[in-house]
């Protein structure tokens, strides 16, 4: 019978810890946190977005960083079978707007517990406030050795976990295979602190540069602070590097205290985060998408003839938010008492201007702290993509949002968690290879 070790109780470890499990396999899923599924439980504010019901050809043009990677993986589980393994699992799904997929009772907690059933009917040990200090590797000439000791072993394989229990307890747990699913550095809070990151360097594997994803976006100025609360939908946000287009993106977004927040920001954060710091970024919003410039320019010549003895602030309101009245002139650089049989033409095409191509300046992205996603990881060019094990240390694998994979909103993050755990399981649960 084959051990196999689970490093972590997220949505990719609970996942590969149900279907690695068999009559031939004991596997143990080690969570150092009090309960499983706690990232989980606060996805899409706690509505939990497990899936987006698209084809695989759909599904992989929406992941960000290494989607051929994914290739064999996402046809190994695609999103179709994780519904129905869900429903099977006895939890009702239903598809939104964007095939979103989420537990018909708007409660992540009906996927955490779909989950926990299965891990306890398929009879997983579960070790929970259990924290995993280090991989063991051995080796031909040496056995079982203490991972970071290990330099650069020319066959090395996992064979087990050093354990610390929240009593002070330690161990050495030995295994057949030792998959890591320790997630990212996102929502620390919920036991995401990179320990994954940690084993790998530890065992010379490369982990690419980290950044925070799926993240709102800092800005200066003043006036965004003015507009704090203020949504926009139907809006297009543009982020250039120079003559380099990052991102283009049309649909709903806020103004915050700090700067902006919304799914086309979160999205456009995914693009930009490596570049900022290192480039400068040109971003703006178009706030009249649907119209021209021309289509833009004669309603505002029909409003203002129609109103030449008022102040220009004064009907701004049929054509912006409340909250943006006092802003658009600032930016234009129009006095927003002129009256309006005063305003000239110039005048008038800069707040065409301001409207087409209202300027956000970015500093930087928001920290983990409020990050969906880790972009970077564990180097995919390292992880067999067919298994998700190491191309370094045999029998030790990794798997979800700890590798080098990151995607957009939509169920996409998660599908990559179901996929690589899905492949992993099959890996791991068949006869151990020749060269083993």
């Amino acid at each position: 019978m084959k051990n196999i070790v689970v490093i972590g109780g997220g949505a990719a470890g609970m996942m590969c810890a149900i279907l690695a499990s068999g009559t031939d396999t004991r596997v143990t899923l080690i969570e150092k946190n009090e309960k499983l599924g706690r990232k989980l439980f606060i996805t899409g504010k706690g509505r939990c977005n497990f899936t987006n019901a698209c084809t695989e050809e759909e599904f992989l043009p929406n992941v960000m960083s290494n989607s051929k990677f994914l290739y064999s993986a996402i046809y190994g589980l695609n999103s179709k079978q994780v519904m129905e393994l869900f429903e099977k699992w006895g939890m009702t799904v239903k598809v939104e707007r964007g095939r979103r997929a989420f537990p018909a009772s708007d409660h992540s907690s009906d996927v955490i517990d779909a989950l926990k059933r299965q891990l306890a009917k398929r009879h997983v040990r579960v070790l929970l406030d259990t924290e995993v200090s280090e991989i063991a590797c051995e080796d031909a000439s040496t056995g079982m050795a203490e991972g970071k000791k290990q330099g650069q072993s020319p066959v090395r394989r996992a064979a087990g976990v050093r354990v610390r229990r929240r009593d002070g307890h330690e161990e050495t747990i030995p295994a057949d295979a030792v998959v890591v699913a320790t997630g990212g550095l996102s929502y620390p809070s919920t036991g995401s602190t990179g320990d994954g990151y940690r084993f790998a360097r530890e065992l010379s594997m490369k982990v690419t540069p980290l950044y925070p994803s799926l993240v709102p976006i800092a800005c200066s100025g003043e006036y965004i602070r003015e507009m704090q609360g203020l949504s926009l939908k139907n809006v297009e946000l543009h982020i250039r590097s120079g003559k380099k287009k990052l991102y283009d993106g049309f649909g709903e977004m806020m103004f915050t205290h700090f700067g902006i927040t919304g799914p086309l920001v979160l999205s456009a954060s995914a693009e930009i985060g490596p570049l900022i710091g290192k480039k400068e970024l040109d971003a703006w919003i178009d706030l009249k998408p649907a119209v021209s410039e021309e289509q833009l320019d004669a309603r505002f010549v029909r409003i203002f003839s129609g109103n030449p003895n008022k102040y220009l602030q004064s009907v701004l309101g049929e054509l912006y938010p409340a909250k943006m009245v006092p802003v658009i002139p600032e930016i234009a650089g129009v006095d927003p008492e002129t009256r309006l049989h005063d305003l000239t033409r110039k005048e008038r095409e800069a707040l065409i201007r301001s409207t087409k191509h209202f300027p956000v300046s970015i500093v930087t992205l928001r920290g983990y702290n409020e990050a969906v996603i880790t972009k970077g990881g564990v180097s995919v060019r390292e992880i067999d993509p067919g298994t998700m094990e190491s191309k370094k240390v045999r029998n030790l694998y990794f798997i979800g949002e700890v590798l080098d994979l990151d995607a957009l909103t939509g169920g996409y993050n998660l599908q990559i968690a179901w996929s690589t755990a899905a492949a992993c399981a099959r890996a791991v649960t068949e006869e151990e290879s020749a060269q083993n």
